[in-house]
């Protein structure tokens, strides 16, 4: 008898605690919205890995802790440099394996770095957009080269300036050869994105009165190199659109786009003369789906971040495409040598920034990941506490047809000291946001590419909504507790 009161008195304990979760029409909140990204560079490994040919587990390692730290911060995209100088960071049939990775150029590191980037980042609800540099050959032309690299396979197509040996942006075969490599990562990687950097031409060292010192040795003018600059633009976002048109294409140009615009700001540098980078145009005439340009100045300089931010942005908004301008943000020079004394606090007022000035889409790059890696000045302390409170989705992308997705179907079950949430794959879904309520108040706790979630406690609602490549999400799944 004692016996059975003991069951009795223990299954109703049970049933008491157990939480038990029905459909609900009650809506949450939307879902947080910004672009929070950071360039990873190989390139004289700057971010990862620490040094070249390190073993396939160290690096590794060295990458699961980056990521690990991005989705501790809440960021959202990483932009992996995968083409450095004309080499490849993955297995490519068009160019040696780096040498900024496996130490040798040509020499596999034993493992495909850039599918262990894609498949670990996605583990934690981060995208990951394969940044190419399009036309550096080598930035040092002693730099020992393989047998297949660019340099030695069609040395005519190379052009030596400064220290460089750079692919000439006028030749079909470098254009070409740059497109070529992007629509292969493409096919072949479950990427979420595209990115070009600023290196078109190869900056030049410039005289106070703004001439050239060095002048690119192709005989043609600016206004030469710029029109094959802009074609090559322009048929790379045309070209990879029709592979895969969720993919995001983002340019990060130098962030001045000609010297005395806006009003009042100096620059010796001229992306638009130097670099032949009519990046506005691309803007405007909608070339790429984001553009991050490098706005590395403080809010109060001469080339003010603040005034610069809104030029470019004014710019977006007098376009019919009205494409995002997401700044790069120069975190790497909080309590450097580049600017000394620069606090952790001008990188918050930035972020701030970013999300109040014009009617653009919220978002930012940090340049790069080591100096969050590093927290200098305790800033990445600072954005997980005060910037980054809560997850963010990325901005979808209305210009690309798409349809949301259908809504899961969630399957909820009280486990020990949490909620375990599992759904079916949705078709057309990538990734799913997870929200909780306890109380009256809303929480975005998650993104997730998998299929389920773990929730700690008991909320009183759960929401889950399928989010398809392009950014579409589709109504949330709600769930409150009976």
């Amino acid at each position: 008898m004692r016996i059975l009161t003991f069951l009795s008195l223990f299954l109703c304990s049970h049933l008491i605690f157990a939480a038990t979760y029905q459909p609900s029409n009650e809506r949450p909140p939307s879902f947080p919205r910004e672009f929070r990204g950071a360039w990873v560079a190989c390139v004289y490994n700057i971010d990862w890995p620490s040094k070249p040919g390190l073993a396939p587990a160290a690096q590794k390692a060295e990458l699961n802790a980056l990521i690990a730290r991005a989705a501790e911060y809440k960021l959202n995209a990483i932009i992996f440099q995968v083409r450095p100088n004309a080499d490849a960071v993955y297995y490519s049939q068009y160019e040696p394996f780096s040498h900024w990775v496996s130490g040798t150029m040509g020499k596999s590191p034993g493992y495909d770095p850039l599918a262990y980037c894609i498949t670990e980042a996605h583990k934690k609800g981060i995208e990951v957009h394969a940044w190419f540099n399009p036309f550096r050959a080598l930035p040092n032309e002693n730099m020992p080269t393989s047998s297949n690299h660019v340099t030695r396979t069609n040395p005519s197509e190379i052009k030596k300036f400064r220290t460089y040996k750079w692919m000439d942006p006028a030749s079909s075969f470098a254009r070409q050869r740059a497109l070529n490599v992007m629509l292969d990562v493409a096919r072949r990687y479950d990427i979420d994105g595209i990115h070009i950097d600023d290196y078109f031409y190869p900056y030049p060292q410039v005289a106070k009165n703004g001439i050239p010192m060095q002048i690119f040795p192709d005989g043609k003018n600016p206004a030469s190199r710029r029109y094959y600059v802009d074609a090559f633009v322009k048929q790379m976002y045309t070209s990879i659109k029709q592979v895969k048109p969720y993919l995001r294409i983002g340019i990060s140009p130098f962030g001045i786009w000609k010297p005395g615009v806006p009003s009042g700001t100096t620059a010796r540098i001229s992306a638009f003369e130097h670099l032949a980078a009519d990046s506005r145009k691309w803007l405007i005439n909608g070339w790429c789906d984001y553009l991050s340009p490098q706005l590395y100045w403080r809010i109060n300089s001469e080339q003010s971040f603040t005034k610069l931010l809104h030029w470019w942005r004014s710019e977006s908004a007098t376009s019919p495409f009205k494409r995002p301008v997401w700044p790069g943000l120069a975190s790497d020079r909080v309590m450097s040598t580049t600017d000394p004394g620069r606090p952790a606090s001008e990188m918050l007022n930035q972020v701030n920034l970013s999300r109040k000035i014009g009617k653009n889409w919220a978002g930012h790059v940090h340049w790069s990941m080591k100096s969050l890696m590093q927290n200098r000045d305790g800033i990445a302390t600072k954005l997980k506490g005060a910037a980054y409170v809560a997850p963010a989705l990325i901005p979808p992308m209305s210009w690309v047809p798409s349809q949301a997705p259908a809504p899961p179907t969630v399957t909820i079950t009280q486990k020990s000291g949490h909620i375990s949430t599992t759904w079916p794959r949705i078709p057309g879904a990538s990734k799913y946001t997870v929200q909780v309520r306890h109380g009256n108040q809303w929480h975005s706790i998650i993104v997730t590419y998998g299929n389920g979630a773990n929730i700690k406690g008991t909320p009183n609602a759960i929401a889950i909504a399928a989010v398809n490549r392009v950014g579409l999400s589709s109504k949330p799944a709600v769930y409150t507790l009976k």
